[in-house]
């Protein structure tokens, strides 16, 4: 391997707390032993929390306390799957949503919140205000005008908020920060990705439903755009092409970006099958990942050096704990443990800038 200049590549700041976080390289350990468990509860037991929720039990200083629903038998079922230990919904007598329910639950000390995109900004701000740490699915708001109130409230509240980029915490997408870092592939300057599947439209579902936040840009072009922002700093110009579907969200769309170390060419889609994946493109070879790029199983590298004598590409296994959310929630619990109100995996300014960034793609193309 060619040894790189000093300055080869420099990552993003939340990339490079990846390349040495030994709390993430043993999940299912305690980040604070003799700690008493953290009170868990969960917004929206939709089919992101039920594959979300056993990763967060698996914690063993996580304890399931109390779900939250619209529907009564909707939140009593998930929590008898669950283990929670109650269940709230605005169904139940008295003048108490669901929200606000769990929210004045004084047990539940960090909630998971799994509701649509367009419900984000009510369902956070009551919880913040009620002073409970919030770790919340992407995208954290449907515009940067919400992100910015909700970023504001919890600095004021002094409690965290984190949005549940997953990806950054994964061991697949820290092993490609830390073999790019190495110089493995040289300097990178191009990144490509796609992400999506073909669906039928449903204007019930979350992801067809414009006031639920549906569309691709705030569901799926945050994972390939992770790769873009950890490696090619700010976004100087870009180009977009995309499609409104039927149910008036976004459905197909492809960007590109020119940033301050390169470029990159990202894609999201609802309504074809394409190939997913990351590709990294740098001056000694190449790094990609076919399929799930949100949390890679598997990573292949090749160098000039290794086609130059007639070998084949590296291909890396990455082994993993669950299903992957695991890493996620140990990033939170060591936040709050040490009194954080922001994930430097996460952080608010990453957030934020890309809340920025989504609002100018929808506009552009609805």
């Amino acid at each position: 391997m060619t040894a790189p200049d000093a300055d080869v590549n420099c990552l993003a700041d939340f990339a490079r707390a990846g390349l040495d976080a030994a709390h993430l390289d043993r999940p299912l350990e305690p980040t604070h032993p003799g700690a008493p468990p953290l009170g868990w509860g969960v917004v929206g037991p939709g089919a992101i929390a039920q594959r979300v929720v056993p990763e967060i039990a698996m914690l063993p200083d996580a304890r399931l306390v109390a779900v939250s629903s619209r529907s009564r038998s909707r939140a009593q079922e998930f929590a008898d799957r669950q283990g929670f230990v109650r269940a709230y919904s605005d169904e139940d007598s008295g003048e108490l949503t669901g929200l606000q329910a769990l929210a004045q639950d004084p047990e539940v000390e960090v909630v998971y919140v799994a509701s649509p995109h367009g419900h984000h900004h009510n369902h956070v701000s009551e919880l913040l205000r009620a002073g409970k740490h919030v770790v919340c699915e992407k995208a954290l708001a449907i515009s940067a005008e919400q992100v910015r109130d909700l970023l504001d409230l919890a600095r004021a509240q002094g409690v965290l908020l984190m949005e549940a980029v997953w990806t950054a915490m994964t061991p697949g997408f820290r092993r490609i920060m830390h073999l790019v870092e190495q110089g493995t592939i040289g300097t990178v300057s191009a990144v490509t990705g796609a992400i999506g599947f073909h669906a039928t439209p449903d204007p019930t579902h979350r992801l067809f439903n414009p006031s639920d936040g549906g569309g691709v840009t705030l569901d799926m072009l945050v994972y390939p755009l992770l790769y873009a922002d950890a490696l090619l700093g700010e976004v100087k110009t870009h180009t977009v092409t995309g499609h409104m579907g039927p149910t008036g969200v976004d459905d197909d769309l492809a960007v590109q970006l020119q940033c301050a170390k390169g470029w990159a060419q990202l894609s999201a889609t609802l309504r074809r099958v394409p190939a997913t994946g990351i590709t990294l493109s740098g001056t000694q070879g190449w790094l990609r990942v076919e399929g799930r790029l949100n949390n890679p199983p598997q990573v292949e590298w090749m160098t000039q050096q290794r086609r130059t004598e007639g070998l084949d590409p590296v291909t890396e296994t990455i082994p993993m704990v669950g299903a992957g959310y695991v890493p996620q929630m140990r990033e939170a619990t060591r936040c709050i443990r040490e009194g954080l109100v922001e994930s430097p995996f996460v952080p608010w300014a990453l957030s934020l800038s890309r809340a920025e960034f989504f609002d100018q793609v929808r506009a552009q193309i609805s």
